[in-house]
């Protein structure tokens, strides 16, 4: 099975403000795009398992005419937080990026 790095063009997070986390899939082409998008492995309840939040406050959000798929979620702690381990969430799409479609 292919996993989400083989088919997007790239994947990212980032803060979305000191409280709120976004990540992103990037798609060149639609038949990717589609790919990831129907897998039933890329939900609100598999990125809320592999970042242990809570699925209700999980969003999702697929933009069709650039082809990408957003979640955006609570952080478990607030940017710049002394226990925090990644001030910007620039590292933490790698959990994403590696799942199996």
């Amino acid at each position: 099975m292919a996993k989400v790095q083989e088919l997007a063009r790239y994947v990212r997070s980032k803060n979305a403000g000191p409280f709120w986390v976004t990540l992103e899939i990037f798609c060149d082409n639609d038949d990717s795009y589609n790919t990831i998008r129907n897998s039933p492995n890329i939900t609100k309840e598999r990125v809320a398992e592999l970042y242990g939040i809570d699925v209700e406050k999980t969003r999702i959000f697929y933009v069709d005419n650039i082809r990408v798929i957003k979640f955006s979620f609570p952080r478990t702690l607030p940017s710049g937080h002394k226990y925090e381990n990644d001030m910007h969430y620039g590292q933490q799409y790698v959990r994403l990026a590696d799942v199996e479609l």
